[in-house]
């Protein structure tokens, strides 16, 4: 390793009287009677012999104006230490000393010698700034072509909202898992003034919070998703000193994936009573299901739809972008290979974001009846319309053959429930019933779970399926038997089991 030359001095800015030039070091006022340094006299500096430039140009590294000497001896160790690192490696002593001389020029804060051992051990230029996290994560969204629009939507919302605001100005290499806890804090702290806001009697406060929404957990843990991703990409980038993904060690509370609730006949008295709706996501009963597609009926343009979905389980954007050509009535079977998809107000057509989404659904007998009339409907308009049609090729159109927008089918799927009388569920929650009707009728998960378009049947199980209260009292009578040492009933069987 090889010796640094350096030393520790102290001087003053006193000029000779005569001739006018800076004393310096040899000023008599720096030191007192007895040798010891005038601590109320000069300043402290220090000056170091760095490796030559590229050019076998000599330079120094040297600075003054410290209040002590303590501050001068550890400032020159400081600077040892980097030049050290290079172990006599030449190439990587002139880049130490460019970076020593770079920050010195710019009166910058010398790099700690740790920062600078990692950049050294990950073979990164030690002369090059590390990126602040905002410059990472906007290059790292850039440099992605092939994301889904949805996808891509959904990082730069989580980017834009959230992490460049709380951690963007810190630089990459220092960021921390804390810093990123620190951010769901605040993003919490947050969440709670806008409750408080919104619970307030004063109209003033609660039009202060007005169109602001409280981020739920979900929400954060997709954003520290997010943030996981390209902190992976930084890990194995060479030209970024980060060893370690701090979002894979930042905290927050678990997020117990939405199991559906089924809206029986005392949690629908109660929302009759006050509105209460006892939990996220909420599941009708076949009999309320069947109270929604007949009331459904007076809608022509929309019903054979609603009917599908309910059916089959489809998610809203595969039923408004399923075409004809992907629809065959004489083999009763649809291929799932498009889906509308909504951001904002912009609509685009894409495929299933999985493999498994993009799948063949068998049709029942009564789907392929309610599908052929819907055809036969479509055609009759279509001639009606003669030039103005718009033909999109789609199953499910408006008036003037033009596709659904998602939107507007949850809109009118909302107006429609609320005018049966129906407890309130979302669209998305007639898929959550067909997965559990099926369920129920004995049909094997492995089929459900392809027919929704799931990769593992633990997936359908776990989050779709619902017991209904038929089928949970027959499951109750069964044991119940059981342990009176009496028969089972007769159809007992095929019941839903509970995780």
């Amino acid at each position: 390793m090889a010796s640094h030359q350096g030393r520790v001095f102290k001087r003053c800015g006193c000029r000779d009287e005569n001739s006018g030039r800076a004393l310096g070091v040899r000023c008599p006022k720096l030191r007192r009677q007895g040798g010891a340094f005038n601590p109320r006299h000069g300043d402290w500096g220090y000056q170091l012999e760095l490796p030559r430039t590229t050019e076998g140009k000599r330079r120094q590294a040297r600075r003054t104006g410290l209040e002590t000497q303590e501050q001068a001896w550890e400032a020159l160790d400081h600077l040892k230490a980097l030049l050290d690192l290079a172990e006599g490696e030449g190439e990587m002593e002139v880049q130490i000393a460019d970076l020593i001389q770079d920050a010195l020029r710019a009166r910058r804060s010398l790099p700690p010698v740790e920062e600078v051992r990692k950049r050294v051990g990950t073979g990164v230029d030690v002369r090059s700034e590390p990126p602040t996290t905002a410059v990472w994560l906007t290059e790292w969204l850039a440099g992605k072509p092939d994301l889904a629009q949805g996808t891509r939507a959904s990082y730069a919302g989580h980017i834009r909202k959230y992490l460049i605001p709380h951690l963007g100005k810190i630089r990459l290499d220092r960021l921390k898992s804390s810093q990123v806890e620190a951010m769901f804090d605040s993003v919490e702290t947050t969440n709670e003034h806008i409750m408080e806001c919104k619970e307030s009697e004063d109209p003033k406060v609660r039009a202060s919070v007005r169109g602001q929404r409280v981020v739920s957990l979900s929400t954060k843990h997709r954003t520290r998703a997010t943030l996981r991703s390209a902190l992976s990409e930084a890990v194995r980038s060479p030209e970024v000193a980060v060893s370690v993904n701090v979002a894979s060690h930042a905290r927050l509370p678990s997020c117990p994936r939405k199991r559906p609730l089924v809206w029986t006949p005392g949690r629908v008295a109660q929302w009759d009573k006050d509105g209460t709706i006892p939990g996220e996501v909420m599941v009708w009963t076949p009999e309320q299901t069947r109270t929604f597609l007949e009331h459904a009926r007076k809608y022509v343009w929309l019903h054979p739809l609603f009917h599908l979905i309910a059916l089959k389980g489809l998610r809203r954007g595969e039923a408004v972008g399923l075409p004809w050509a992907n629809t065959r009535l004489t083999d009763a079977e649809a291929d799932i290979r498009t889906q509308v998809v909504q951001l904002s107000w912009e609509t685009f057509t894409s495929t299933p974001k999985s493999e498994a989404g993009q799948r063949t659904i068998t049709l029942d007998a009564d789907t392929v009846k309610v599908l052929r009339g819907w055809k036969k409907f479509q055609n009759q308009a279509r001639l009606q319309a003669g030039a103005e049609w718009a033909d999109s090729g789609l199953v499910f159109t408006r008036q003037d053959g033009s596709g659904w927008r998602p939107s507007h089918v949850s809109d009118w799927f909302a107006r429609i429930a609320r005018a049966a009388g129906l407890p309130s569920i979302t669209l998305h929650g007639l898929r959550h019933g067909a997965a559990s009707m099926a369920l129920a009728a004995g049909t094997d998960v492995k089929v459900v779970s392809a027919e929704l378009g799931h990769s593992t049947t633990h997936f359908t199980q776990d989050t779709y399926q619902s017991v209904f209260p038929d089928v949970a009292k027959a499951a109750a009578e069964a044991t119940a038997a059981l342990l009176r040492g009496a028969v089972a009933p007769a159809g007992s069987g095929g019941l839903v089991p509970v995780r």
